[in-house]
């Protein structure tokens, strides 16, 4: 909850990042550079607090800037990292190439360009024996979305296991797993078959799935995310990627 009153100075770089106009270490940026306006002035001054009803607005320069940057969706295949490279494993990143870019419509005029790849960082994680959405992302507004503390997207699941499914299992998994001493907050579960599950979860702690499921003895066999939010992976193939439409909200 969001404390401050219209009488209370808040950091600028700390206002632009609740307003969604960009991220704190990118505000801090635009300040040092004088490309942030407030009630019509340029303040160029880290640490500088303003009141809460006052008006901010971007330079053009950094308007365009922020505009120009991208979100990727991957299908990631089982052997990649998400971010950086482990040994005989390469990266994410290193799939953002032309020949694997999903046109999913004749007129779709987006095509690759070698500057997408610069600050393209995942927002959020895939373990390296999942498969599945991922998110890389320029933009600090859409990375705090997805992975900042306070964030409820959900993400969705179809998980393969060995082992019985049984009710008591499903009950635990919803509501009753802890890990590393703190209870997990409440997922939606549900049996598909006797071998799959679709698991819903508003967090993403390290291998998370994995972990729950062998707290009720079920052993993950195969993991695919195939939701964030209101963006699903669809029938992207393995290995490609595709950018996230202007018009594509999480």
């Amino acid at each position: 909850m969001n404390n401050t009153t219209e009488n209370e100075p808040i950091r600028l770089s700390k206002l632009m990042s609740q307003r969604g106009i960009c991220s704190r270490r990118e505000a801090d940026r635009y300040i040092e550079q004088g490309l942030v306006l407030v009630d019509g002035k340029v303040v160029d001054k880290l640490g500088t607090k303003i009141y809460s009803q006052q008006t901010i607005r971007l330079a053009t320069k950094a308007s365009k800037r922020q505009k120009s940057r991208v979100t990727i969706l991957l299908n990631k295949p089982a052997g990649v990292v998400s971010a950086q490279a482990e040994t005989g494993y390469k990266p994410a990143i290193r799939l953002i190439l032309p020949q694997n870019q999903y046109i999913s419509s004749p007129w779709e005029k987006a095509k690759f360009s070698t500057h997408i790849l610069q600050g393209l960082a995942p927002a959020g994680r895939l373990d390296i024996d999942s498969r599945g959405l991922l998110v890389l992302t320029q933009d600090g507004v859409i990375a705090k979305q997805l992975i900042g503390a306070d964030s409820l997207i959900e993400k969705e699941y179809l998980v393969w296991v060995k082992g019985e499914i049984t009710d008591q299992s499903l009950n635990l998994l919803r509501h009753g797993i802890e890990l590393d001493g703190k209870k997990l907050k409440q997922a939606k579960v549900f049996k598909l078959n006797p071998t799959r599950l679709r698991i819903v979860l508003t967090e993403g702690k390290k291998r998370q799935i994995r972990r729950m499921c062998e707290e009720v003895d079920l052993k993950v066999t195969g993991l695919t995310r195939t939701r964030i939010g209101n963006i699903k992976l669809g029938d992207m193939p393995t290995g490609q990627w595709r950018y996230l439409g202007q018009d594509e909200k999480f």
